[in-house]
C-alpha cells in the first residue's frame, strides 16, 4: 500500500487569503480616520495669527486718556485684555518680568502663573482732580479669568504720575501683540493678546 502525503496547504491558503483580504479592507478605514482628526487641528491651528513675539512692545506716541474700565475675552487662539480709554490712545509698554511691583511703594504684586507681564499705561485710573476714573472691587482679581487657557491673574500694581501698571500672570512666556482702537465719542482701547502657544 502506498501512503499518500497530504498537504495542508489548499487549507492554509483560503485562511491566509482571508485574513490578508481582511487587513487591506481594515487599511483603507484607519488610513481615512486618522487624516480626517489630523486635518480638523491642522486647519484650527494654521487659522491662528502667526509671527507675535514675546520681547518687550512699547508705542512711540501719548495721550491725554484716563482708564475708565479693564475687561477680558476667551478666544479661539489667545486670551485677550482691553484697556477702556477715555481719550486718544496712549503710550504702553509691555513686557515679560521676572516680577511686578507696586509703582510709589514698589511692593511686590503676587501673580499666579508661570510668567508675568507687566503693562504700563500712560493714562492714569484718576481725573486731573484726583478723582477715580476706574476703581475695581478687587486690586487683585481685576478680571474672572477662571477657566482661561493663557490667563491666570489680573491685578493692579496702582496708577501714580501719569501712569498705570497692571500685573498680569499667564501660564507661561507665551507670544503676546499690542495695538489700540479709536471708538466713538472720543473713547480709545489699549489691546493685548496673548497666545495660547508658539
Amino acid at each position: 500500500m502506498k501512503f499518500i502525503h497530504t498537504d495542508h496547504k489548499p487549507i492554509r491558503r483560503p485562511l491566509r487569503a482571508a485574513f490578508a483580504i481582511l487587513a487591506v479592507a481594515a487599511i483603507p478605514a484607519a488610513a481615512v480616520a486618522v487624516p480626517a482628526v489630523a486635518d480638523a487641528s491642522t486647519t484650527a491651528a494654521s487659522s491662528c495669527p502667526t509671527g507675535w513675539g514675546s520681547l518687550p512692545e512699547a508705542s512711540t506716541y501719548r495721550g491725554l486718556g484716563k482708564l475708565t474700565n479693564v475687561r477680558t475675552g476667551r478666544h479661539d487662539c489667545f486670551d485677550r485684555i482691553v484697556f477702556d480709554v477715555k481719550g486718544k490712545p496712549s503710550w504702553f509698554g509691555v513686557r515679560y518680568v521676572t516680577n511686578v511691583y507696586t509703582v510709589g511703594e514698589g511692593a511686590l504684586v503676587p501673580l499666579r502663573g508661570g510668567a508675568k507681564l507687566e503693562i504700563v499705561l500712560s493714562v492714569p485710573s484718576y481725573d486731573d482732580a484726583g478723582n477715580d476714573t476706574y476703581h475695581p472691587a478687587n486690586v487683585n482679581e481685576l478680571t474672572n479669568v477662571h477657566g482661561y487657557r493663557t490667563f491666570r491673574q489680573v491685578a493692579t500694581a496702582g496708577s501714580f504720575e501719569g501712569e498705570t501698571t497692571i500685573g498680569l500672570g499667564v501660564r507661561a512666556r507665551l507670544p503676546f501683540r499690542v495695538f489700540t482702537l479709536t471708538g466713538a465719542a472720543n473713547t480709545s482701547r489699549i489691546v493685548v493678546d496673548v497666545a495660547h502657544h508658539w
